[in-house]
């Protein structure tokens, strides 16, 4: 674990996106760090990616639009008096969802605490019967904590309106105190982002924001393939090491027919060939993992996951991963190691990190990528 000797300054936080950093930027002028494997750390433009891959590689990518999740609300009478909160939505339950038939058409919601500033605190939910009152006479009535141990995100039921108006007419997208002010919803959508009847992602699959139209044609030029899957994120405002909670996922038959292709073709043709199943965000390593069988052969699936991808369980199907640079008490440090010990050595990330540490790496949704591969 790179977790008990990394710290990050403060001031390597992404503050506002790419293109805002000076004239003439795009989205795609962040830097991009690549460990190959158990050679020496590369840094590069991220706009050389189409050089650093290979013909025949397949990058799968998230279509999840952003929602924009975050609503003000108040705690009180309806008069004006009152605790004023921002709840934060963050994943709707239909009747699949693993908890049960008990929470379908619930919201999984997390209330936080203004800060003053346009951004927030961390604040205990609850107690159950709680409501909040929203914009429109929309009411959000609190039932159970989503983690029967923890306080943090509540199932909610929504009445006098529905959340997907409540959150085009009246919200903003999700942001955090280390951002220096609200950006628009389209600095929150990827290249990759879809309409998909509703759904969406609390927080942007950020891996992705990097990419342009123009990068992709020059990706696509070089010979890389593009897989779409969809995984709607729930907030990342996780407490220390909370693992991931279940989320909804697709893999469409022709990601499936695509990646398992590509994938025989390469044990055909030997490792040292094209054909690298890279994942841009853990998202889509999550997505895919949970699609696929113990034999790495991925299925067309359309579902919920509650799989958390750690170095114990191993990655069946990437053997590549494209991903922002994560908080030492993040879950997804564990997928990350997860991937590193399948194309590289126990050793990898904490090479890697020490470096993003020493050069100035940007962390968060508006920073700098690191690229693993196999060597």
């Amino acid at each position: 674990m790179i977790t008990e000797a990394l710290r990050v300054p403060e001031e390597l936080s992404a503050r506002v996106p790419a293109e805002q950093r000076g004239p003439g930027l795009d989205r795609d002028a962040v830097r991009l760090m690549v460990s190959r494997g158990t050679e020496e750390v590369g840094h590069h433009a991220f706009g050389e990616l189409p050089q650093l891959l290979a013909a025949g590689d397949v990058l799968v990518v998230n279509t999840s639009p952003t929602l924009s999740a975050a609503v003000d609300g108040r705690i009180g009478d309806g008069r004006g008096r009152g605790e004023p909160v921002v709840v934060h939505f963050s994943t709707r339950a239909d009747r699949g969802h693993p908890a049960g038939r008990a929470v379908a058409g619930c919201w999984a919601v997390e209330l936080r605490r203004p800060d003053g500033r346009g951004s927030t605190r961390p604040r205990a939910g609850g107690p159950a019967g709680r409501v909040v009152r929203l914009p429109g006479g929309a009411r959000l009535t609190l039932e159970a904590p989503v983690d029967p141990g923890g306080a943090r995100l509540w199932w909610a039921r929504l009445a006098g309106g529905t959340a997907a108006e409540l959150m085009r007419r009246y919200g903003r997208p999700i942001r955090y105190g280390y951002t220096d002010r609200d950006q628009p919803p389209a600095a929150y959508q990827t290249v990759f982002a879809t309409d998909s009847a509703g759904g969406g992602s609390a927080e942007m699959p950020s891996a992705a924001r990097p990419f342009t139209a123009s990068l992709v044609a020059g990706l696509v030029s070089a010979g890389v393939q593009f897989a779409p899957i969809s995984l709607h994120t729930g907030v990342a405002s996780a407490e220390a090491f909370e693992p991931p909670y279940p989320e909804r996922f697709a893999v469409p038959p022709a990601t499936a027919w695509l990646v398992n292709a590509v994938r025989a073709g390469r044990a055909g043709r030997g490792a040292g060939s094209g054909g690298r199943i890279v994942a841009v965000g853990t998202t889509a390593v999550r997505a895919l993992e949970s699609a696929a069988g113990p034999d790495g052969r991925v299925r067309a699936t359309d579902g919920w996951t509650d799989l958390v991808v750690t170095p114990e369980r191993g990655v069946r199907v990437v053997n590549g991963l494209l991903t922002g640079l994560h908080e030492p008490t993040a879950s997804h440090l564990l997928m990350l190691e997860a991937v590193a010990s399948a194309v590289a050595d126990g050793d990898t990330l904490r090479r890697a990190y020490a470096a993003a540490v020493e050069r100035r790496y940007l962390w968060h949704e508006f920073g700098d990528l690191h690229l693993l591969l196999p060597s």
